[in-house]
Order: structure tokens, then C-alpha cells, then sequence
């Protein structure tokens, strides 16, 4: 069960910064903090491999959207192999 949650919330946290780093190149904006540079060392190790063996295809870059597929389609592979979690005993 908590292994289930984690890695629910991992790949939706790993989402939801991919999010705002496409909206974030759309709409230069400065986020308090140092939230930029988190959400760039957080993103950049999942974008840049995709980005090296895919071509940016007429000025659009579509690494973002391949890697949340990868995320989307590893996470289920992930949750497919993990043991069944053990039921409550009814009282």
C-alpha cells in the first residue's frame, strides 16, 4: 500500500513539474525561491535524454510530452509488479 502511493506520487509530482516547466517556456516568469532551478534539476534528467535522440520537429519540442507518456506508461508497469497489498482482517 505505501509502496503504491509512493510511487503514485512521484510520478505525479515528476507530472505536474513537466507542467510547469512547458507553461514556464510559454510565459517567462521568475518563481520565488529557487523553484526555476528546482523545477530545471528536476526536469532536465527525464528531458534531455528524450530530447537527444528525438529532433525538435518544426520549432516544437515534444520531449515533454513523450517523457509524461514514458512516466504515465512506467509508473503502471511499476504498480503491475508490485506485491498485492494485504487486507485488513475483518473484526
Amino acid at each position: 500500500m505505501f509502496l503504491e502511493a509512493f510511487v503514485n506520487v512521484l510520478a505525479q509530482a515528476l507530472v505536474l513539474a513537466i507542467f510547469v516547466r512547458v507553461i514556464m517556456s510559454w510565459v517567462p516568469m521568475r518563481l520565488p525561491f529557487g523553484l526555476n532551478e528546482l523545477l530545471w534539476n528536476v526536469t532536465e534528467p527525464v528531458l534531455a535524454p528524450i530530447r537527444r535522440y528525438m529532433p525538435i520537429a518544426g520549432g516544437m519540442d515534444f520531449s515533454p510530452l513523450i517523457a509524461l507518456l514514458l512516466i504515465q506508461i512506467l509508473a503502471s508497469i511499476i504498480l503491475r509488479f508490485l506485491p498485492p497489498a494485504i487486507p485488513n482482517p475483518p473484526f
